[in-house]
């Protein structure tokens, strides 16, 4: 009997022992200077950023995430709510942070803060869906890492900083649905090592486009709905390697008779201008996606067969003398 109590009371302290004690907590994951800062950015958003208990391993709260190894704050990601004000400052002292978003936030507003140049590890930035205002910063250029950037459906004014050619790693660069002016930079033809995709659309920009940009093989440009002007033929060419071209609203004015269109081109939109001639007959080798060559002044026979007349009338009428299927015969 005594053999039996001896043998359920050592048991029982060997499990006590596997256990973890009640009074032990186990280490913080999170950096405890990051989780200073990211209380001062609660600071300033008590209610919205409830959910950030500083009982608990800041690693885990929403929106920021952490490296395994170093355990610093490399995301902050602010999405959705009632988060108000401006950006706070103290978001560039996150020194290790790649990634930095503020989106779908209609009462953030001000300036970008120029504390965001401290963030030299940063890649991608994403501030966009926004009542952000000002000026596009030129000092973007400092951010040599940044790989996409994102400021689009804000209220951005003034013109584009041509310093945003000095980022040679950027695969995007969204400035769509502000309230841009001026030219677009002659200096964005002169990217090395990337070509960023280019996405203008919805602002107030004017001029021509540089002559410079034919230099490069983008995959994407977005120059819709702004008041651009003059030719784009140089954009295209059979050595180029552009996908997705949307120049549509504009008042481009040029002859398309004779462009050579690469067969990379999957999506044309060339709605509301000026542009005049023929189409080609080389479209009809090209494997298009979408295609919008409406309210122009183009004039001839639409070319058969290919995938041109996969596309209703919409994508051909309102020219002044374009004829043929899905349009009547000529």
């Amino acid at each position: 009997m005594e053999m039996a109590l001896f043998s359920v009371l050592s048991l029982s302290l060997l499990i006590s022992l596997s256990l973890p004690s009640p009074s032990l907590s186990e280490p913080e994951h999170c950096n405890s200077e990051d989780k200073k800062l990211l209380l001062e950015i609660k600071a300033t958003q008590p209610e919205y950023l409830a959910s950030w208990n500083p009982s608990i391993d800041c690693c885990d709260w929403a929106g920021v995430e952490c490296d395994e190894t170093t355990s610093r704050v490399i995301a902050l990601a602010i999405f959705g709510g009632n988060f108000s004000g401006q950006i706070p400052p103290v978001v560039g002292n996150l020194k290790y942070l790649e990634s930095l978003v503020f989106r779908k936030l209609p009462n953030l507003t001000g300036k970008i803060p120029f504390a965001i140049t401290k963030l030299i590890h940063l890649k991608e930035i994403r501030l966009s869906w926004t009542n952000l205002s000002g000026p596009v910063p030129s000092f973007f250029a400092l951010l040599k890492n940044l790989t996409f950037l994102d400021l689009a459906f804000n209220n951005l004014t003034g013109s584009i900083p041509p310093e945003l050619a000095q980022l040679t790693n950027l695969g995007a660069i969204h400035l769509d649905r502000n309230k841009l002016t001026g030219t677009i930079p002659e200096s964005f033809g002169k990217f090395t090592r990337t070509v960023p995709d280019l996405y203008l659309s919805h602002n107030q920009l004017t001029g021509s486009v540089p002559k410079s940009l034919g230099n490069l093989n983008f995959t994407v440009l977005d120059f819709s709905r702004n008041q651009l002007s003059g030719d784009l033929s140089f954009i295209f060419g059979s050595n180029k390697t552009i996908q997705i071209v949307d120049f549509s609203r504009n008042m481009f004015e040029f002859d398309l008779s004779n462009i050579v269109f690469p067969a990379s081109l999957t999506s044309l939109d060339f709605n509301h201008n000026k542009i005049f001639g023929s189409l080609p007959a080389d479209l009809t080798a090209l494997n298009f996606q979408f295609l919008n060559v409406s309210y122009n002044r183009l004039c001839g026979a639409i070319p058969t067969g290919g995938k041109l007349q996969n596309f209703d009338l919409t994508s051909f009428f309102h020219n002044r003398c374009l004829c043929g299927a899905p349009l009547p015969v000529c």
